[in-house]
């Protein structure tokens, strides 16, 4: 059964997959969009239906440990600047998760600009990890509230549209003050994340329950956590 809270024009959507049990964790999926636009999200737009196919797997995955995935749909397509839109949207998010729930932990699972979200978010009391695939870093953007939280920074090799090499800088910066933290570089694979699926949903599935306790690194993470404590941030997989 799917539940969902209606966007309005002052608060954000969010649809929600409950596990099989009790709730004890969520995984909070935030899309992409656009540098700049006040225009709505709307729930056909590719960026959102994107990210459907990873809440899914985290679903499936993450259902019979109790995890309930929340997919959050923003006001607006835009991170507007300083306006920070979906910062705003993720926040809010949270909060609801501790309304409904109470003090659940949360991973933050974030495509391109909501990777930036994610790892904006990541200083809320509930978040324990940061999922950020193929996610648009700037130069300023702040490591600090990343403390005590696990990262992973995944980005396809062949991507143009996001900077890989950002992506590398920001998980080097990061492990200066959080620990685990890894950084993948999935061959031959573009923005989208749609040629090699399969590996984009067990990384972030694998993260996700791994940071939550549930389920052991699978191997191929643990061995990027290793290389990121010798400073490789760039781990082919």
């Amino acid at each position: 059964m799917t539940a969902a809270i209606t966007a309005t024009a002052t608060v954000p959507a969010v649809t929600v997959l409950p596990p099989a049990t009790e709730v004890a964790a969520v995984a909070l999926v935030l899309p992409g969009g656009k540098a700049r636009s006040r225009d709505p999200m709307s729930p056909r737009q590719l960026t959102g239906l994107r990210m459907r196919p990873f809440a899914s797997a985290l679903r499936d995955h993450g259902a019979p440990h109790g995890v309930a995935v929340w997919s959050v749909r923003y006001r607006v397509r835009g991170w507007n600047g300083s306006a920070a839109d979906p910062v705003s949207d993720a926040g809010w998010a949270l909060d609801e998760v501790r309304r409904r729930h109470g003090d659940l932990p949360v991973v933050v699972v974030g495509h391109s600009m909501g990777g930036r979200a994610a790892i904006h978010v990541a200083g809320d009391v509930a978040v324990r990890g940061v999922v950020a695939l193929a996610p648009w870093i700037e130069p300023g953007d702040p490591v600090n509230q990343l403390r005590g939280r696990s990262l992973l920074v995944a980005h396809g090799s062949k991507d143009v549209i996001t900077s890989a090499a950002s992506s590398r800088r920001f998980a080097e910066l990061a492990a200066g003050v959080t620990e685990p933290v890894a950084g993948v570089r999935v061959r031959g694979d573009l923005h989208a994340m749609l040629l090699r699926w399969r590996t984009w949903h067990r990384l972030a599935t694998g993260w996700t329950l791994a940071t939550l306790g549930l389920a052991p690194m699978p191997a191929d993470l643990a061995r990027a956590v290793d290389l990121g404590r010798a400073g490789d941030f760039a781990v082919p997989l």
